[in-house]
């Protein structure tokens, strides 16, 4: 059982595409497996007048017990890898659950995150996005402000990673820059199965397969999971404005080897 965490719009639905195409593993896009957890561990804190009852053997059991009964007799995989921006604030409990765990979180440069997230509203025009609760109004400061603050949807992932980054599990965690799966993509997973442990595969980056339009429609988002037929970098030019987009771009911490005192691989 491994995690792919880390921030949004960095590749970790490319990335699940890639590895789904070892059939030896299972990975997808973000799904519900986070939330019930969540639910889980606040049904058994002491807001529950019963929790007196509840060891922390119990809740590890019954932790142990969601995952695998989540990920029943219907997944036939050998490896499981469940996506969430959610995990990287959860490595020392996934830790508890799973002593060999790895993790591979995403990562991108700030403001192409914010970018890109930018780009998804602006081309669905018509169509408020869940992004934003489906709010019709606001700007691109406000959108940009919205995602970034600790609660939305770029500001939670990154500070988790910071949290997984720096904490004391860092050891089960490795980073993978987007830049470096679109633009060298033989390198990125050639990384990853070093880090898991396991042997390599040969992976046909020229036919990647990834179909979450259904999805991706009811969130009022669609091209929210959309990824190209082939891995390959696209440059562009940023839609935000000059002040949005600076205000992102020394955020990139990882890029700090001097700061990166656990020594987590950054590929």
């Amino acid at each position: 059982m491994h995690f792919l965490s880390g921030l949004p719009r960095s590749g970790s639905t490319l990335l699940a595409a890639l590895l789904r195409q070892n059939p030896r593993f299972h990975a997808n896009m973000s799904g519900p497996l986070a939330g019930m957890v969540n639910a889980m561990l606040g049904e058994m804190s002491d807001r529950n007048e019963f929790s007196m009852y509840i060891t922390n053997e119990q809740r590890r059991r019954v932790l142990s017990g969601l995952f695998e009964n989540y990920y029943g007799a219907e997944f036939k995989a050998e490896v499981i890898f469940d996506t969430s921006r959610t995990w990287c604030s959860k490595l020392p409990m996934l830790c508890e659950l799973f002593p060999r765990v790895k993790m591979i979180a995403c990562v991108r440069h700030v403001s192409w995150v914010v970018d890109s997230i930018e780009r998804l509203i602006r081309n669905n025009a018509l169509q408020p996005s869940s992004i934003f609760n489906f709010q019709p109004g606001g700007t691109v400061y406000t959108r940009a402000e919205g995602v970034a603050n600790g609660e939305g949807m770029v500001g939670f992932a990154y500070n988790a990673l910071k949290e997984a980054f720096y904490g004391e599990h860092a050891q089960h965690l490795m980073l993978l820059q987007y830049e470096t799966l679109v633009r060298d993509p033989a390198k990125a997973m050639a990384a990853v199965y070093e880090f898991i442990g396991e042997p390599l595969f040969q992976h046909d980056f020229d036919n990647v397969q990834f179909d979450a339009e259904t999805f991706d429609q009811r969130a009022g988002t669609p091209g929210l999971h959309a990824i190209g037929k082939k891995v390959l970098a696209r440059e562009r030019t940023t839609v935000l404005p000059p002040d949005v987009f600076r205000r992102f771009e020394n955020d990139a911490f990882w890029l700090n080897a001097q700061a990166n005192v656990h020594g987590v691989r950054v590929v």
